[in-house]
């Protein structure tokens, strides 16, 4: 049995993609800043019969994410797919002639330095397991810039670009990388952007393993 690893873990889209994940026969590593949340969702997936644990991490914090994901591994089991999902933090979001060059510090750590880390601790067992899939998930600035969400905007748009140079470098090594979309607000009655919806497609885009960018959605004109 391997290990679905998602970072940001939290009740909406991280909770429904744990599921479905889970119920696919996947060990869950539910990886987080908030401990207590942690405890409520894996004993909601162990309702349903789902074997999950929580890790607390920060995404800010390199070596927190280090550990949280080693021993997740160690735990659980060898992890073969890796969710990379936190919710940037509001005051990311300034407009691009308020947003100085320091506060691009901790977009990019969240966005680039956050990623990095992640695929560096799991790269090496998912060599050894010979597969893998790394999953990015980025709002619409990640691939049209927003001016009044500069912060984000300029951190997604690296965060593409690292995800894509990985999509190059590792489908060679069947270690498969995607990034999905998601141009709308995800919402329970949203169409094709509910967190059911949603884990659904990261689910397929795991399986069917087919080219790099993926939309829940197309982007609005």
């Amino acid at each position: 049995m391997t290990t679905f690893a998602l970072i940001g873990a939290g009740p909406g889209l991280g909770l429904a993609t744990a599921r479905r994940f889970g119920v696919a026969g996947h060990t869950v590593a539910l990886i987080a800043r908030n401990a207590e949340r942690l405890e409520e969702m894996t004993a909601e997936l162990a309702r349903d019969g789902i074997r999950a644990r929580g890790f607390t991490a920060d995404v800010l914090d390199i070596e927190s994410l280090t550990t949280a994901l080693h021993a997740a591994g160690t735990a659980l089991g060898p992890i073969e797919i890796l969710q990379y999902s936190p919710v940037p933090r509001a005051d990311f979001m300034k407009p691009v002639l308020d947003t100085g060059a320091d506060e691009l510090d901790a977009p990019l750590a969240f966005s680039v330095k956050g990623p990095v880390t992640c695929v560096n601790a799991v790269l090496p067992g998912m060599r050894a397991l010979g597969r893998g899939t790394l999953l990015f998930v980025n709002g619409s600035s990640a691939v049209r810039p927003t001016p009044n969400v500069a912060g984000t905007s300029i951190a997604f748009a690296a965060e593409s670009a690292y995800a894509g140079m990985l999509h190059d470098a590792l489908t060679p090594e069947n270690i498969y990388t995607a990034q999905l979309i998601v141009p709308g607000a995800i919402r329970p009655d949203a169409e094709h952007s509910s967190p059911d919806v949603l884990a659904q497609r990261l689910y397929d885009i795991h399986q069917q393993r087919d080219g790099f960018r993926h939309y829940a959605e197309p982007l609005p004109d």
